[in-house]
């Protein structure tokens, strides 16, 4: 039975509820040296890192048995089905929430957008795209994202590419290469972050091509973290290693050092983090309860909160809100969206995973089965 790290739970959660404050503050001030948490984008990273700890975690055993004669090996196709149970649905959710939100916001354009002049084409194709995440033409009123729709979209497109190329290449990776790769891919991390003076690029079409850039690094390093078993000892990590996150979270730019600085978070402080995160397995009582809670949460407040940041900015840009009536609405939005993600989880993604399991292991038992049915379920850490 592979272990359970809840400590990875909460700190993913810790990273997906400042993504969406930090999303908050974009709207309320200027530019990222007024923001508090100048440097929230590179949870994105953090993610990354997380992502490939998990994979090789969950997933090396099984697929490093495929081309020998153990029935019992997990095949590309059914680790694509897994990773696609596991994460489309919210997609599916998340983008049924961002159409509704574009078209009926009522703070643009005089009104809802239904029944207003708009490019119907050019929307419906977005809709068909972005339904596979792929990158899509760019809607009128959004910041010219590649996933215009869903603006955080564009770093589960890159989640998918990782899977993609995990399965079909990452159980025959040799540590020199391994190794290799991450020094390289390192390098073209610290260039990047020295050339733009930050990481916080690859969502838009201007520079689509930094979006790789910051995927290879962090998951090339936590899934040499998972296959070497690197751990740090950490007292209380779930609370300890937050600290650190937030710390650099809410860091001051650091002038021409800002990318230095951030590059470093993500090839140093970040790994070390997970590796923290590893240190103990269950967490008890109440601890364990809220790693739990707030990792369960993190997938779907990450996948549907940024419709509604659009029409919170909508809205103030339009109504010009004094301090008091702007701070409920922020008290309210957070609350609200955290609400309907918790809505989302227990009432939407938990069936409907749970019914394409089941769905998915009838299929394989009702001909030859590519996985039998005493090995049609890997354990899989909570944090993935």
């Amino acid at each position: 039975m592979k272990s359970h790290y809840q400590a990875l739970d909460g700190l993913r959660g810790t990273a997906a509820f400042s993504v969406f404050l930090f999303h908050i503050c974009e709207m309320l001030v200027v530019d990222l040296d007024h923001n508090p948490m100048p440097h929230t984008f590179l949870a994105v990273d953090f993610f990354f890192a997380l992502s490939g700890f998990v994979l090789g975690h969950a997933y090396d055993e099984s697929m490093s048995r495929s081309g020998t004669t153990s029935r019992k090996a997990l095949s590309f196709g059914g680790f694509v089905r897994r990773r696609l149970i596991r994460l489309h649905p919210m997609v599916v959710m998340a983008l049924i929430i961002a159409v509704a939100a574009y078209l009926l916001d009522p703070f643009v354009g005089g009104g809802p957008r239904v029944g207003v002049k708009l490019p119907w084409l050019s929307f419906a194709m977005t809709v068909l795209l972005s339904l596979f995440l792929l990158p899509s033409p760019g809607l009128p009123d959004t910041f010219g994202e590649t996933h215009s729709i869903n603006g955080p979209s564009w770093t589960l497109f890159q989640e998918y590419i990782a899977n993609l190329l995990y399965g079909l290449f990452g159980r025959k990776l040799r540590l020199g290469l391994h190794c290799l790769l991450c020094v390289a891919s390192a390098l073209a991390l610290v260039w990047t972050a020295w050339h733009f003076g930050d990481l916080g690029h690859g969502w838009g079409w201007s520079d689509f091509w930094v979006a790789p850039v910051r995927l290879a690094c962090p998951f090339l390093i936590g899934l040499l973290i998972s296959r070497q078993k690197l751990n740090l000892a950490v007292p209380y990590p779930f609370f300890l290693l937050s600290a650190v996150l937030l710390a650099v979270f809410f860091a001051p730019r650091m002038g021409r050092f800002n990318g230095l600085f951030e590059a470093g978070c993500v090839i140093i402080i970040f790994p070390a983090i997970v590796a923290g995160g590893t240190s103990v397995g269950e967490i008890k009582g109440w601890q364990g309860k809220l790693c739990r809670l707030v990792g369960e949460l993190s997938y779907p407040l990450y996948m549907i909160h940024y419709p509604f940041i659009y029409l919170f900015a909508h809205w103030k840009w339009s109504m010009h809100p004094d301090p008091v009536r702007l701070s409920l609405v922020v008290a309210a939005l957070c609350a609200g969206v955290a609400g309907l993600a918790y809505v989302l989880t227990r009432y939407y993604d938990r069936p409907v995973r749970a019914w394409l399991t089941r769905l998915g292991q009838e299929r394989t038992t009702s001909g030859a089965p590519e996985i039998p049915p005493q090995a049609a379920v890997v354990p899989v850490p909570a944090v993935e």
